[in-house]
């Protein structure tokens, strides 16, 4: 007879991540690669909003991303509070051969920020690196931008999958990162009022969200949850 815990056995954590860029920047084929593993090359723009799941292991723990799509045109911009919301990582993506989908980079940065945590997990993402005759913007311009953000970056191609793994584990292994350190200084915290009692000292004892925030306060800038 199988132990209940085996049984109902569901990934240790949720993390919620959204692409975001100009239209035709290829974001929905990104998405296509990294979950299915497919490639579209007369994918129509994403009409409102779509999302994917994909499992992965990360120090023995089973993580799912919830990666969530929408259209990067201004007319359905009325989803954006509900796209936003919850989120912990972010791919912003631009079109290396189309100089405008990079200039829009800071707008992007702009939205994000107004309508979720400053502190989401983000890395920017010159997409179609495989238009080498067609690039308007340079890897070095790309890794510029994302230094003065701070930012991870990346170069991607969905057509020919460089990358694309990549790019989305390096957002999904940061959120875990972050969250295993607020576990552990939570834990730390509780110990040190443990102590504190054994002691034979006064205790001030914290809510759990004052623990939390003064698990925010040591930490890096960059961070998400």
């Amino acid at each position: 007879m199988a132990l209940p815990n085996e049984e109902e056995k569901t990934e240790d954590y949720l993390f919620k991540i959204v692409l975001i860029g100009d239209s035709a920047v290829g974001k929905s084929n990104l998405l296509a690669r990294f979950a299915r593993d497919e490639f579209y090359p007369n994918s129509k723009s994403t009409i409102g909003v779509e999302f994917q799941t994909q499992k992965m292991d990360i120090n023995g723990k089973e993580v799912k991303a919830q990666i969530w799509d929408t259209a990067g045109q201004e007319r359905f911009r009325a989803v954006t509070s509900a796209y936003y919301r919850g989120a912990v990582g972010a791919l912003l993506v631009y079109d290396i051969s189309r100089r405008q989908t990079f200039d829009s980079i800071g707008r992007w940065l702009n939205e994000l920020h107004t309508h979720s945590d400053m502190n989401v997990v983000t890395i920017l993402v010159g997409n179609k690196s495989d238009l080498k005759d067609a690039r308007e913007v340079a890897t070095a311009e790309g890794k510029s931008l994302a230094e003065a953000q701070g930012l991870f970056f990346m170069e991607t191609s969905a057509l020919d999958s460089s990358n694309v793994a990549a790019a989305f584990e390096t957002v999904v292994k940061e959120i875990y990162n972050i969250l295993s350190r607020k576990v552990m200084m939570s834990q730390e915290l509780n110990k040190s009022d443990v102590s504190h009692i054994e002691n034979g000292k006064t205790v001030v004892l914290q809510g759990e969200g004052e623990q939390e925030a003064a698990a925010a306060d040591a930490e890096p800038a960059k961070g998400c949850c």
